[in-house]
């Protein structure tokens, strides 16, 4: 298993190489620039801009020297500063020395602040509504459709199901301003715009404390988004449990005399999990990078906003910055859930 994970964290290299010369070319394959608008700039203004962020280089060379900035460690004896030019993502010490990683650069569009600067502060927002979505999605889905399934053509199935076309069927759009003035301006039991985390936040993103002032604020947004997962979620647990319920293997523990919960849970449902399993990875991957719609009906303060700002306002650093933060996440999410793969079926060993 070792060797497994440690080979997949090498093709993640490679896969995020591929991304980014996808993304790099699309970009300035776009007409337009960083610094293209209706009013146009002087020559003299343009040249200056594209000189201090190495516009005017070699495409080659600029896609070298953001990799480089990037996806290479560099090593100094000097600690961080707050500078524009030595702001890093992700920097740790080892002894004597700092270990700087993952440089995005400057914002085009936002002169005062970093890349890592937009990704310090609205990133880890993002990341809790992903989470909290996600959960929401799993405790919801996975429930409805159980009881669905075991419940066959009953009035539970029904309600579940109807749950379920009600949740794909109904977009964030629609879903997110009712909550908002139900709960947020008629009862007023929630509040209808804001995030109630604040810094500093464990293991990057996750709040320091839980408290009711969190959930508060994350209540409404979060089941505005997670409950088109978990409609996703409770159609296919419904589809894939009725398939194995209906395995011989199913029909040979019954007939030994097992109780009917010891054949659903410890046979029945363990193995109906894996197709469940396979879509969380990129669910996760998806959620946690920020939904734009979600974070402007509620007024979140995350990724979502910047992302689509930024291919408009044509900021590469941005663009470069979310698309491989999300290439990483979903390479590791789908790396968890192979991991995960081996845990509920016996049979799949990656030695």
């Amino acid at each position: 298993m070792g060797r497994y994970i440690v080979r997949r964290l090498l093709y993640m290299i490679v896969v995020v190489l591929v991304v980014s010369v996808i993304t790099f070319g699309l970009m300035h394959a776009v007409p337009g620039g960083p610094f293209t608008s209706e009013k146009r700039l002087p020559a003299e203004t343009l040249k200056v801009l594209n000189e201090r962020y190495h516009l005017d280089d070699p495409l080659w060379k600029q896609y070298t020297d953001y990799v480089y900035n990037v996806l290479v460690p560099q090593i100094s004896t000097k600690p961080p500063t707050n500078d524009l030019q030595d702001d890093f993502l992700m920097t740790a010490k080892v002894g004597s020395v700092w270990i700087r990683w993952m440089n995005f650069g400057p914002s085009y569009k936002s002169r005062s602040r970093t890349v890592n600067d937009i990704f310090r502060d609205n990133l880890p927002i993002s990341g809790q509504l992903g989470v909290m979505s996600l959960l929401i999605a799993i405790i919801i889905g996975m429930p409805l459709g159980i009881m669905a399934a075991l419940k066959q053509n009953s009035l539970y199935d029904y309600f579940g199901m109807t749950i379920a076309i009600f949740g794909v069927s109904v977009p964030v759009i629609v879903l997110g301003p009712i909550l908002v003035w139900l709960f947020g301006v008629e009862l007023k039991w929630l509040p209808p715009t804001g995030w109630g985390a604040k810094p500093p936040y464990f293991l990057g993103f996750l709040p320091s404390k839980l408290s009711w002032d969190f959930f508060k604020y994350a209540l409404m947004p979060s089941i505005a988004l997670g409950l088109g997962s978990s409609a996703i979620i409770a159609r296919l647990t419904r589809a894939s449990l009725l398939q194995t319920v209906r395995e011989d293997y199913i029909r040979t523990a019954r007939s030994k005399g097992l109780h009917e919960r010891m054949v659903i849970v410890r046979h029945a449902l363990k193995n109906s999990l894996i197709p469940v399993i396979t879509i969380l990875g990129p669910l996760f991957a998806g959620l946690i990078t920020g939904t734009f719609v979600t974070e402007l009906i509620f007024g979140i303060p995350g990724m979502g906003k910047y992302f689509v700002t930024s291919i408009t306002n044509r900021d590469y650093p941005v663009i470069m910055g979310t698309i491989l933060l999300y290439a990483v996440f979903l390479v590791v999410a789908n790396l968890m859930v192979d991991i995960v793969y081996a845990y509920l079926d016996p049979r799949i060993r990656y030695d």
